[in-house]
C-alpha cells in the first residue's frame, strides 16, 4: 500500500525556462541511468524479497523514495517547457517547417505527445526499458546491481548539474546528487554486513554453490586473449593476475587462450524446419 503527500520532497525551482535541459532531463527520468530503473528495481527487489525482511523494508524505504525523484523531475521537466509555450503558438502560426524550432531545440514530443510535460523517456524520446530491472533473488547480486544503478545515475546528475547554469537546477540537483551518495552507500553496507564486516566475504555470488564443484584449474585464471606477438612483460603489476584473490579463497594467476573443446559438428537440419535442400544433404561435411 502506497501513500503520497502532495508537497516534493525537495523545492524545484526553474528561474529560467530552458526547453533543451528539459530534454536532457529527461534522461534522468527514463534513461537507462534514469529514476525510473532504480525505483523499479529496489521495488521489485522489495517484492520478491525472501529473507531477513530489514533488506525488504530497506528497499521499499528507497524504491519509495525514487518514486518521489522521478516526481521532482518531472516537475523540472514542465516548469522548463513553460518558457516554450509561445514560440509552440508563434511556430504553427508560421508554419515553420523546422519541427526542431518548435520547442526551442527540445524534443517535439514535449508538445505533440506531452502537452509540454514529462514522459516515461529518455533524452531521444525512446520509452523506459524495463528490462534494464534488475531483481534476481540473490541479495547480494542484487546490490551490486543497485551500486552499479546509483553510480550511474550520480555521474549522470553531475553532468546534468555542469549543463545548465539555472541556480533552481543546479539546486535541486545538488540533492539528487546527494541521495545517489546515500543510496550507494547504504548497498555498500548491507554488502559489508551480509560479508560479517568485510564486502569481499560475500564473493563469489552465490556462495550457496560448493567451489568444490567448480573447475579448479580456472576459478581464479585470467585468460589472456592477446595473440600480439610482441605483447609486453605484464610483470606483477596487475592485481588480478597475481596474488590472493579478493575473497581469500584461491590465487590469481595467468593463463594464454587455448581451446579447450572440439570443434562444434551439429546435426542436420531437422525436415520441419525446411532448411535448404543442400543444408540437409551436406550436413557435417568441412568444406
Amino acid at each position: 500500500m502506497f501513500y503520497h503527500d502532495k508537497k516534493l520532497q525537495y523545492k524545484v525551482r526553474v528561474d529560467k525556462p530552458d526547453p533543451q535541459f528539459a530534454r536532457a532531463l529527461q534522461q534522468a527520468i527514463g534513461g537507462v541511468e534514469g529514476e525510473i530503473r532504480v525505483c523499479l528495481q529496489y521495488l521489485f527487489q522489495a517484492w520478491n524479497s525472501r529473507g531477513p525482511v530489514r533488506y525488504r523494508d530497506m528497499l521499499m524505504d528507497t524504491g519509495t523514495e525514487e518514486i518521489a525523484h522521478i516526481e521532482m523531475l518531472a516537475t523540472a521537466v514542465a516548469l522548463n517547457l513553460e518558457g516554450a509555450s509561445s514560440s509552440v503558438i508563434d511556430t504553427i502560426v508560421g508554419n515553420d517547417p523546422i519541427m526542431e524550432k518548435i520547442v526551442g531545440g527540445g524534443d517535439p514530443r514535449h508538445f505533440l505527445s506531452g502537452g509540454l510535460g514529462a514522459m516515461a523517456a529518455d533524452a531521444n524520446g525512446v520509452p523506459f526499458n524495463g528490462s534494464w530491472v534488475v531483481s534476481s533473488g540473490n541479495i547480494a547480486a542484487d546490490m551490486f546491481a543497485n551500486v552499479m544503478a546509483e553510480a550511474t545515475g550520480r555521474v549522470l546528475a553531475t553532468r546534468l548539474y555542469e549543463l545548465t547554469d539555472d541556480a533552481g537546477m543546479k539546486d535541486m540537483l545538488s540533492f539528487l546528487i546527494a541521495r545517489d551518495t546515500m543510496h550507494q552507500q547504504q548497498w555498500l553496507a548491507v554488502l559489508e554486513e551480509l560479508g560479517h564486516g568485510d564486502i569481499r566475504g560475500v564473493l563469489p555470488i552465490p556462495n550457496s554453490f560448493p567451489q568444490s564443484q567448480e573447475n579448479q584449474a580456472f576459478n581464479y585464471a585470467f585468460v589472456n586473449t592477446n595473440i600480439d606477438p610482441v605483447e609486453p612483460s605484464v610483470g606483477h603489476n596487475r592485481r588480478w593476475t597475481h596474488g590472493t584473490s579478493l575473497d581469500g579463497r584461491g590465487q590469481f594467476h595467468e593463463v594464454k587462450a587455448q581451446p579447450q573443446g572440439d570443434e562444434p559438428m551439429l546435426a542436420p537440419p531437422i525436415p520441419q524446419g525446411h532448411a535448404q535442400t543442400e543444408q540437409i544433404e551436406q550436413a557435417g561435411q568441412k568444406n
